[in-house]
């Protein structure tokens, strides 16, 4: 196996692929590299070490240095995380003496600071703010070493099979998923794809958008394609072109071989041929096919693939098919909803997708059983993920709410002062907390696009009715139990259970210790320390960390930012407004001095590129407990790193939150609000930050709790993890870590393959 594929395999398995080599006496290199990997809160299994031990030095060296690569990145150590104010979190200045002292130095030197209005700075000009004053050399000696603590984060690395059973089984378990995956899962697909196109394939793909990124290795080896719509061939171009398979997003395509022509082509006729029906797919990506047809010279070849020709055809609006949901809607606009039900029977995913609005449709409650009896026969039809994702709207749809859409994009209150970097006055505070009490009342509902843009909007819809709402639930729960495999011994780590599951991938974002949106797990410290890091592509880009606390009415009571250095909670590491080689801002809470009971990081773009344009970003938080010292990054402090790539100019990873208990929980969000094109600050979209939190906090997600209680009755045995005792024998362990020394005969459910979880 080419090494540049166990990068992969660890990311995704938190295995290492079997190292093979002469035999040896490595066990001093291994404990070395065990020692290491503890530094960056990564350790070794037991089984691995031995298996390390018994290799030459030599090899568990090379293995120990790509494997160190691959986990620093995992974590962010990757990269040199300084801070503007060397000390921090000590020292850290009032907010108005730090400006006062920068404009003070700015005058004292020979720099000319532009002045702005009367009495006014603009920071940006001064010479001493937003750049570094120091060496990462000379931060680091200026902060003692970390002392080690049991609450440190040991995220353990086990013994994987050979290199190429290791890679096969990870293509596998992704082309086969069935839930999708996120950008970075297909890029990684796409790589695992072309190396195993020749190998072992799964025997469905259900997922369409990994079925394009297997069919581009299998055309490129000359392989038979899996296709069976028009809309297959069509995504199958844009991975061809590196552009978007969902087609949430336009793709550029480029002028392909005259091979790959004839293959689409080919393809799109032999799909058409089948099935005549599948014509009217075009339908709903018209501008798409009809640049791609200009890309095939479609008409050169009417005459060998007349098929193919007709899909384009379609597309131009020269040749009329009609399509399915075009004959739903007539139904449905005829107040025949009995008859819609009886259509949409031949698509069960679409009858299934479409369940709210026709009960909310039917005027009596014979029109109402006629719905609820066809979920009934057609459950057995109709996708795991389906059935899961409709279980959990229909929880939420036991109460009406409001009435009024509101997009959720920042507010647009900043003024001249954002543009200049000035700080926001008392007044400006206090009206905003005014707006945020009133926006923030009444009930929403939240939507998040493939792209992970939110936005919210107060419920108008009725209540779907109590009694189909518990005949509906109870026959979404017996097929899903039905589906589910016997566990034998089911052995539950109590921390996974309030884990939102997969039911998407753009519910989630790549990285360590990142959750499906929507789950909520323990926060145990005292300190509480978030970070990101970006690095711009080409131009000056000057991202800005923030941290809002709300109270138990989504109210505001404070924040943390460039224009709060310092708060009761904590300290801002000090505003880095250029990132040509990478920068990092910091911010520290002392969770037991924090107000209010919401703490919202955010990371504003205040200009510059966007999160998809920068050369790197990511955004974490570390726990600590103490005083310990240390760096202000310290790898094995940190809980979570999550890439920040997405649309929007606001990014909002998570929400920390006061349970009744007086502990604090992560509740991941993994949403993106669209903000201004710049100065986008706390201040100014801390209305529209507070609602969109409560819609995503107050809505029941369907968690590993469902499935694991459903499971458990089918289970021979079923044990809390107590996180020390290993049973004997095989087990299904589902938890947010693998114990080390389970049984080998033993199904393991982490975060990184819950969706393993999910029946298909």
């Amino acid at each position: 196996m080419v090494h540049r594929l166990e990068p992969l395999v660890v990311r995704h398995t938190h295995r290492l692929p079997a190292p093979t080599g002469p035999a040896g006496q490595g066990g001093v290199a291994a404990r070395q590299f065990d020692a290491a990997l503890m530094s960056v809160g990564f350790k070794l299994s037991a089984e691995l070490l031995g298996h390390l031990s018994a290799l030459s030095e030599g090899t568990v060296v090379d293995t120990a240095v790509r494997t160190l690569e691959t986990v620093r990145a995992m974590v962010g150590d990757h990269v040199r995380h300084n801070a503007y104010f060397i000390d921090f979190p000590a020292n850290v200045p009032d907010t108005h003496a730090f400006w006062q002292q920068c404009v003070a130095e700015a005058v004292g030197s020979d720099a000319d600071p532009v002045w702005l209005g009367e009495g006014v700075v603009d920071l940006l000009t001064l010479p001493t703010y937003g750049t570094y004053q120091h060496t990462y050399a000379e931060l680091l000696a200026a902060h003692g070493e970390l002392i080690a603590a049991a609450g440190d984060r040991l995220t353990v690395l086990h013994l994987g099979g050979s290199p190429d059973d290791e890679v096969t089984a990870l293509y596998l378990a992704m082309a086969g998923s069935t839930t999708p995956l996120g950008d970075e899962g297909l890029l990684d697909l796409a790589v695992l794809a072309a190396h195993c196109a020749a190998g072992p394939q799964p025997q469905t793909i259900p997922m369409r958008e990994n079925r394009a990124v297997v069919n581009r290795a299998r055309v490129e080896s000359g392989a038979d394609l899996l296709l069976d719509t028009v809309t297959d061939v069509l995504r199958l171009a844009c991975a061809l072109s590196d552009g978007d398979v969902t087609l949430a997003e336009p793709t550029r395509f480029r002028s392909p071989s005259r091979r790959i022509r004839r293959a689409l082509l080919a393809g799109l006729d032999s799909v058409v041929a089948a099935n005549p029906a599948k014509l009217a797919d075009a339908c709903a990506h018209r501008e798409e096919f009809k640049r791609l047809g200009e890309r095939l010279h479609a008409r050169e070849y009417e005459a060998r693939w007349p098929h193919a020709a007709d899909v384009f055809a379609v597309a131009r609006g020269e040749k009329r098919a009609r399509t399915f949901d075009s004959r739903v809607e007539e139904l449905l606009g005829a107040d025949d909803v009995p008859g819609a039900v009886g259509l949409l029977e031949s698509a069960p995913g679409k009858l299934f997708r479409s369940l709210d609005r026709l009960l909310r449709l039917c005027g009596t409650a014979a029109e109402r059983d006629v719905v609820v009896s066809a979920v009934e026969r057609l459950a057995p039809d109709v996708s795991g993920r389906v059935l899961l994702s409709v279980r959990e709207h229909v929880v939420n749809r036991a109460e009406a709410r409001g009435d009024n859409r509101t997009e959720v994009s920042g507010d647009s209150r900043a003024g001249a002062s954002a543009d200049n970097r000035a700080p926001a006055n008392d007044d400006d505070r206090t009206q905003a907390d005014g707006d945020n009490r009133t926006q923030a009342s009444g009930d929403r509902r939240v939507f998040v696009n493939r792209l992970g843009r939110a936005w919210v909007t107060a419920e108008s819809r009725p209540p779907l009715p109590e009694a189909e709402r518990t005949r509906l639930i109870a026959v979404l729960d017996a097929e899903t139990r039905r589906r589910l495999p016997e566990p034998g011994h089911l052995l539950i780590d109590p921390d996974v259970l309030d884990v939102a599951l997969p039911l998407s991938g753009r519910a989630t974002a790549a990285g360590l210790g990142v959750l499906p949106r929507g789950s909520l797990t323990p926060v145990d410290g005292e300190l509480l320390r978030f970070f990101v890091y970006w690095k711009q592509t080409s131009r000056t880009t000057d991202y800005d960390l923030s941290a809002l606390m709300l109270n138990s009415g989504y109210e505001t009571v404070s924040w943390l930012s460039y224009t709060a250095l310092t708060e009761v909670e904590g300290e801002h590491s000090g505003d880095i407004t250029d990132a040509p080689e990478g920068a990092s801002e910091f911010i520290n809470l002392r969770l037991g001095a924090a107000r209010g009971t919401y703490i919202v990081p955010q990371v504003n773009i205040f200009s510059g590129e966007g999160f998809e344009e920068v050369e790197e970003s990511f955004f974490g938080f570390m726990l600590r407990e103490g005083d310990r010292g240390g760096r202000p990054f310290e790898p094995r402090t940190v809980r979570m790193k999550s890439e920040l790539r997405g649309p929007g100019r606001v990014a909002l990873p998570l929400v920390f939150v006061r349970g009744d208990d007086g502990r604090w929980r992560a509740k991941w969000l993994h949403v993106y609000l669209k903000g201004t094109p710049s100065a986008n600050r706390v201040e100014a979209n801390k209305v529209s930050v507070a609602t969109l939190v409560r819609g995503i906090v107050e809505r029941d997600h369907l968690t590993v709790r469902h499935l694991t209680g459903l499971l458990a009755d089918r289970a021979t045995r079923t044990t809390r993890w107590d996180g020390k005792t290993v049973p004997d024998g095989p087990v299904t362990y589902i938890g947010l870590e693998r114990p080390d020394g389970l049984h080998p005969g033993s199904r393991v459910i982490t975060p990184e393959n819950l969706r393993d979880l999910i029946p298909e």
